[in-house]
């Protein structure tokens, strides 16, 4: 059981993936659909990135030392500045500080916004227990991960608010109709890549039973396949009557985007514990 500074250090971490993968993946799903109206939303996630980056960064020295001192501490926060940690912590506030200059400018700078995303994205490729085995196939394969999980992330608010209005059924319709045709590609990439990721992480099947971690892992594993079931129902069954008209639809949808806001917010907390406070099996 992690100790009241490792309970803080996984809250910072659940708050650094909420925020990364949202703000970015709100950009993305506002170039690819032309949804406008999204800027204060990446706002508000992006400074939750952004909070959640230097607070988690001040914990590492504070872990260092053993006590909170280490968050203000010079000598202690410069030697992690030479390490993974500050690289890392150098991509990710670079990353979002252009994405909410772009979000501020708006227009033409959400493509600002976009790079800057993939960079905060990027800096998952430096720290963490997919860097340590250091495989090029490992590292591209989690940024993949990443992109495809936050574009399905950034579709959820956005297609949420349009179906809670009749004026917008149509253009409801339209994006989750598209959403779906995109998401039969990239979902099989983010379960093959995943399912990859996981097998070099555990490195046996009674790894991932008998011990924390895999359990863990298993767990959020039983939670993709629940989002999934969530996006086949809105694919296969409301987008359908979407398209046909069906005002009762567009409430349905937007009930069980709320379910898939849940299950991944599980999934994220689960993340954070994972990269946080559980070692690799051995």
């Amino acid at each position: 059981m992690p100790d009241l500074l490792g309970l803080v250090g996984i809250l910072a971490k659940f708050s650094l993936y909420v925020g990364i993968l949202t703000a970015t993946g709100l950009v993305f799903v506002a170039l690819v659909f032309r949804l406008k109206g999204l800027n204060r939303l990446v706002i508000v996630f992006g400074l939750l990135g952004l909070f959640a980056t230097l607070f988690s960064f001040l914990l590492r020295g504070a872990a260092l030392t053993g006590d909170l001192a280490g968050m203000y501490d010079p000598e202690m926060l410069g030697i992690l500045m030479q390490t993974p940690v500050g690289t890392a912590l150098i991509y990710r506030l670079a990353g979002l500080s252009i994405l909410l200059l772009g979000a501020i400018i708006g227009g033409k700078g959400l493509y600002f916004s976009a790079i800057g995303g993939g960079l905060a994205l990027w800096s998952f490729d430096h720290i963490g227990h997919i860097p340590e085995k250091e495989q090029t196939l490992l590292n591209i394969g989690l940024f993949l991960h990443l992109v495809f999980a936050a574009f399905w992330i950034g579709i959820l608010t956005p297609l949420r608010q349009l179906a809670q209005s009749n004026e917008t059924l149509l253009e409801t319709a339209r994006v989750g109709h598209q959403f779906g045709k995109i998401a039969s590609i990239t979902v099989p990439v983010l379960i093959l890549v995943g399912l990859y990721m996981a097998y070099f992480l555990v490195g046996s099947w009674t790894g991932l039973f008998t011990t924390a971690y895999g359990q863990l892992l298993l767990f959020k594993i039983a939670m993709v396949a629940i989002l999934l079931g969530f996006a086949a129902i809105n694919k296969l069954r409301i987008i359908p009557s979407l398209q046909d008209g069906d005002v009762g639809a567009a409430k349905h949808l937007a009930k069980v985007i709320s379910y898939e806001w849940f299950v991944i917010l599980l999934i994220l907390a689960a993340t954070a514990i994972l990269t946080s406070s559980l070692t690799l099996p051995t």
